[in-house]
């Protein structure tokens, strides 16, 4: 029965194989592309928490010297062990270790421990790490989402493609129930047709499996290198180049072989059960006279709206996985573009437009201490440089009392919706943050000048100014005075540990604030601000404590416009730094041009997956529009026979194209509309801010490209109809 009937039904009949194949093709290519990609994402990871966190599995801190050191190298599974500087002390050492098998770690640390004179309490596991080689610690309770994202990522993807696959098999073994029926009745049994269509599945899709695998490691590549050029210029970013391995291959190509198993095995086993009468029964035919009971296109169209409409009807089922593609498509697609640039319109506003006057260079010198640092004047020296501010921040409190409170903070209720975190209760007041930013002491006098109070280093400029807590409107959140302002002195307290007070001067309550790029009350509304010189802080430091671990320099140039500027204050800066500190900088333009770059990038990856999705219903068109072919040749040679010309049969099938690729974008566009509505709501963006600049090219260009898609396939199958022999079609079926 294989020679005489299923390869000549191959040999015969191409166009419905194509189908077949083009599905195939589309499903291979995005499981490869899925296990591409996440291999690639899955060796970054680990890569960046190297990077940021350290190469180490496991840690052992406590009095480990010389000998101990050498023991724990000794040890078979320790693949190397070194001694961490920077955390070690004179009394106690930390040592990294990292282990050959390392799915042991959880049994071998402890014995390691024991043979270098430690208990288990001195052992440490990098958690983060371990986890991205699948190695769980019974303590960690953190979630970790990659694999779990993955593996429920690529059994959707399966589940869809299972379906896709499945309606293009159906399709194709649909239209020859007749003819398995007229083999069933001169003695085929239901397996000899089951095992033959399987065998008929493995044929046809055997090339288009590897092929697709193959195209799907091409763009995963293409997307990995594109990300990597589009990001290349960014600052603190790993790049790693394309990596790929075999296990990989092997992996989605069982996937797919999986996959194209299931959706040929569902068709023909329901095939095999069927009865040979009820086989013969069956024609396969569209069944065009089947009337609906309101139809749009036959009021708009005529008589050849009413047949694609009934046509549509007819195939409902077959193409249910195409229309709820593209509507997903559609949807992801305008929803994606329509984010980026809600979110670009609100980073520029809130953000790079915000403070575009408070900053063009930024260095943050580490492990420094202001009043330590002699290098505030000489920065103000470098060529190009209009001004600059040295300042490091530190944690205190202060205790306001009820009397101190301005009216209108009396008016909303004071501190009655101030949350535990930030506010407490303590000594008949509120216990309220009241950080400190220490500015050097040149830069602490112009501020003095610049809001016209007393030039005195010893004291502080307290920010006097609240939001008002009740309002939602984070962007534009309403501000009030805070307290009354008519203290001369200030009590600040240790934030942590003992509690320690000083008392220094006001030298003044103000809304005006030094131009830093810092905010100021955004998660704490009530925090009380100090601007302090570094002087006053030498004065208070033992007292208070809480300094941060790090310097801030703030650089203003002098051409703020010049890319070339800010990058040659920039390297100025390290040179004079970077020999006797750890420094970081960053500029302004590079900064908005880098997070460009990284919106770009993943507006392009995420578009893949929308592409990909779009891909999935196209090809189930294509299958249905080929692999209908015959079932067509026969509706429309009943239709030419009663007098219908060839230029009203296209006007049907150009008809079918357009409700099936216009209704996703009827439908998807008023949700996109509700959820953009809901995106500026959330967000507080004026909406002429956002319809200004709404992605209309792109989401056009991706409408018009699935309309010519889906055009084509209806194309290709008209074609193929017009071209045939229609008065063959009426005559009864043959084997062949």
């Amino acid at each position: 029965m294989w020679k005489d009937y299923l390869a000549g039904y191959i040999k015969n009949n191409r166009a419905s194989g194509v189908s077949v194949r083009i599905a195939t093709v589309i499903s291979a290519l995005l499981l490869s592309l899925l296990c591409s990609l996440f291999y690639n994402l899955w060796i970054y990871e680990i890569e960046r928490i190297k990077a940021e966190e350290g190469n180490w599995e496991a840690r052992l801190t406590g009095a480990v010297f010389e000998r101990e050191l050498a023991v724990i190298k000794s040890q078979s599974n320790v693949e190397w062990a070194a001694l961490n500087e920077t955390l070690s002390g004179k009394d106690e050492t930390t040592i990294d270790i990292c282990l050959k098998n390392k799915r042991s770690i959880f049994t071998d640390m402890p014995q390691i421990a024991e043979q270098a004179g430690l208990d288990r309490e001195a052992i440490s596991y990098h958690a983060s790490l371990l986890n991205m080689y699948l190695i769980r610690s019974p303590g960690d309770t953190a979630l970790r989402w990659v694999f779990p994202f993955f593996l429920l990522v690529t059994a959707a993807a399966c589940l869809s493609l299972i379906l896709v696959i499945h309606n293009a098999f159906a399709v194709t073994m649909q239209s020859r129930i007749h003819q398995f029926g007229i083999l069933a009745s001169i003695g085929a049994t239901p397996r000899q047709i089951r095992t033959g269509l399987l065998q008929e599945a493995a044929l046809l899709c055997a090339l288009p499996v590897v092929f697709g695998n193959l195209a799907g490691v091409l763009i995963a590549m293409g997307t990995i290198n594109g990300m990597n050029l589009l990001t290349v210029d960014i600052k603190r970013r790993l790049v790693l180049p394309f990596l790929y391995h075999p296990m990989i291959f092997v992996l989605s190509l069982l996937a797919a072989v999986v996959t194209i198993w299931i959706s040929a095995w569902v068709p023909a086993g329901k095939i095999s059960r069927m009865t040979p009468l009820e086989a013969i029964k069956n024609t396969g035919d569209l069944h065009p006279g089947r009337k609906t009971h309101f139809c749009i296109l036959s009021a708009l169209f005529g008589v050849e709206g009413e047949l694609a409409q009934t046509a549509l009807k007819t195939q409902k089922k077959s193409l249910r996985t195409a229309f709820v593609s593209l509507v997903f498509a559609f949807l992801a697609f305008f929803l994606l573009m329509c984010f980026f640039t809600v979110t670009q319109v609100s980073q520029r506003e809130t953000y790079f437009e915000k403070y575009q006057y408070a900053w063009d260079v930024m260095a943050t010198v580490e492990d420094t201490r202001i009043d330590a640092f002699e290098q505030a004047d000489a920065i103000k020296t470098i060529p190009g440089i209009k001004s600059s501010v040295v300042y490091q921040k530190a944690k205190a409190k202060r205790l306001v009392m009820p009397q101190e409170l301005h009216a209108r903070m009396q008016k909303i209720g004071g501190f009655q919706n101030a949350s535990a975190e930030y506010v407490s209760a303590a000594d008949g007041g509120w216990l309220v943050n009241a950080p400190l930013v220490i500015l050097d002491d040149a830069s602490f006098l112009e501020y003095l000048s610049q809001i016209g109070a007393q030039s005195d280093l010893y004291g502080a400029v307290i920010r006097n100014v609240t939001r008002d807590a009740l309002d939602p409107n984070f962007r534009k959140r309403r501000t009030l005075p805070y307290l009354k302002g008519d203290g001369q002195t200030t009590v600040l307290r240790q934030a942590e540990g003992e509690d320690k007070t000083v008392e220094i001067p006001v030298l003044k309550w103000t809304d005006e604030l030094p131009v830093l790029r810092e905010e100021y009350g955004t998660l704490d509304f009530y925090e009380l601000v100090h601007f302090i010189s570094a002087s006053c802080w030498k004065g208070i430091k033992n007292q208070i404590g809480g300094l941060e671990e790090d310097i801030t320099i703030r650089i203003l140039a002098e051409d703020r416009g010049s890319l070339d500027e800010l990058d040659a204050i920039e390297h100025a800066v390290s040179q004079l730094l970077g020999n006797t500190y750890q420094i970081e900088t960053e500029n302004r333009i590079q900064d908005r041009i880098d997070n460009d770059k990284m919106m770009t990038g993943m507006k392009a990856v995420l578009s893949v997956f929308c592409i990909l999705l779009a891909m999935i219903g196209i090809g189930n068109i294509f299958s249905n529009a080929l692999g209908f072919v015959r079932q067509r040749k026969r509706e429309f040679a009943r239709l030419l026979s009663i007098g219908m010309t060839p230029a009203q049969m296209k006007k049907v099938f150009c008809l079918e194209a357009l409700v099936i690729a216009g209704k996703p974008v009827l439908i998807t566009a008023p949700l996109t509309a509700a959820a953009v509505f809901g995106f500026i709501k959330m967000s507080y963006l004026e909406p002429m801010l956002f319809i200004r600049e709404i992605p209309f090219v792109p989401m056009l260009v991706f409408v018009l490209a699935v309309f010519g898609f889906v055009g084509l396939a209806y194309f290709l199958g008209a074609r193929k109809v017009m071209r045939s022999d229609l008065a063959d079609a009426l005559r009864d079926d043959t084997v062949m």
